[in-house]
């Protein structure tokens, strides 16, 4: 197995693992309050603070309509569109956390936020889950050769796969600076459902090191487990209070729960399975305990099953298309659905549908499918 993971001449390991406390966009434009957050993720035992580089329109569509989200339904393009920040707010961002003494992290969702990101020479970079399977924005991240997060959550293996050998992880040289990320795309997941031995699973299966983003509520289970199953990188969302407004506020840990995320995840590292297992069986029950354990086959999660190809990436129509026309490369876009719209071809099918004719109707919004063309 391949247990490090390299940024910058840092090594990360089981041992060692980074700590990564995911802001995303809840600072909600704020620079003061991202500031605050910055801080007080430093004082709670954050090795590095994650951020989202949000651009509504290259994620999804306004015919979405309502999401359902932590904290209930909301219009998500109309919000999207409200935390869209020019790229100095991210500058500054990036400066206070690195003068904090925190690695400083962000996710892009498409090609414009990732050449924006890139103007800003990060040390590394995120992708999210429901871009996993977004083939061009792999291919524009994989020319940075720098170091690459890459969350797996509602995927297959074929998909990971398919990610894996676009981001050059079969270069011998890329091997430790491709980290495969864990996870359970549910909000909150239950802690049941992460299979942490898959793990150890992924990690023979690509040869490189891998860790966890986590979505469950408990602050130290699926974290300290996690280490003890080979993670060099646990992610947990973060947030000063769960009271607050920002998208996922509601499922993040607060500065005392994050602190005892970090402290329990360390020392899982320095103490190995055999001692954490044991202490944690016997504060909450073998039987639960091997439950979140797993049997170690990567398959969906059953919290995440209903959501595979509803979440992820696919071809969608940026007009209405009558039968019969010509479709343009500005008639289309690759986006999610957010399980409102029908899924259309995967984003691998980008490049052939430009020239074609529409066999039927094809809705503004919604997926072009291969009955379509």
């Amino acid at each position: 197995m391949a247990g490090s993971f390299f940024i910058d001449k840092r090594e990360f390991s089981p041992q060692k693992p980074l700590i990564i406390a995911e802001l995303g966009t809840s600072h909600n434009g704020d620079l003061s309050k991202a500031k605050e957050m910055i801080i007080s993720a430093a004082e709670s035992g954050a090795d590095c603070v994650k951020f989202q580089m949000v651009f509504a329109d290259e994620i999804l569509h306004p015919a979405t309509g309502e999401v359902m989200l932590p904290g209930g339904k909301i219009r998500l393009y109309d919000r999207f569109k409200a935390l869209e920040m020019p790229i100095n707010f991210y500058e500054k961002l990036k400066e206070y956390t690195e003068t904090s003494g925190l690695l400083f992290l962000c996710t892009p969702f498409g090609l414009k936020s990732a050449r924006l990101l890139r103007q800003l020479q990060p040390k590394m970079v995120k992708i999210a889950s429901p871009e996993l399977n977004f083939t061009g924005l792999l291919k524009e991240i994989s020319d940075w050769d720098m170091p690459v997060l890459l969350s797996s959550g509602v995927s297959l293996l074929a998909d990971i796969e398919e990610a894996v050998s676009i981001l050059g992880a079969q270069n011998q040289q890329r091997k430790n600076r491709l980290c495969l990320l864990h996870c359970v795309t549910s909000y909150p997941a239950p802690e049941t459902d992460y299979n942490l031995k898959v793990l150890q699973s992924l990690s023979m299966i690509f040869g490189v090191p891998v860790g966890v983003s986590d979505h469950s509520l408990d602050p130290q289970l699926v974290p300290a487990l996690a280490v003890n199953m080979g993670a060099a990188v646990i992610e947990k969302h973060f947030c000063l209070s769960r009271s607050d407004p920002g998208l996922d506020d509601p499922i993040a840990l607060p500065p005392d729960l994050f602190s005892q995320m970090a402290k329990a995840a360390r020392n899982a590292g320095r103490d190995g399975p055999e001692k954490t297992i044991e202490t944690l069986s016997l504060k909450h029950g073998a039987q639960l305990i091997q439950q979140i354990l797993g049997d170690g086959v990567k398959t969906l999660a059953p919290s995440e099953k209903a959501n595979y190809r509803l979440t992820n990436r696919s071809i969608h129509a940026l007009r209405d298309i009558k039968a019969g026309q010509i479709i343009k490369k500005s008639d289309f876009a690759v986006l999610r659905t957010e399980k409102n719209l029908r899924p259309g071809l995967a984003p691998s099918f980008e490049d052939l549908i430009e020239g074609r004719a529409a066999k039927n109707f094809i809705p503004e919004g919604e997926g072009i499918r291969f009955e379509d063309i």
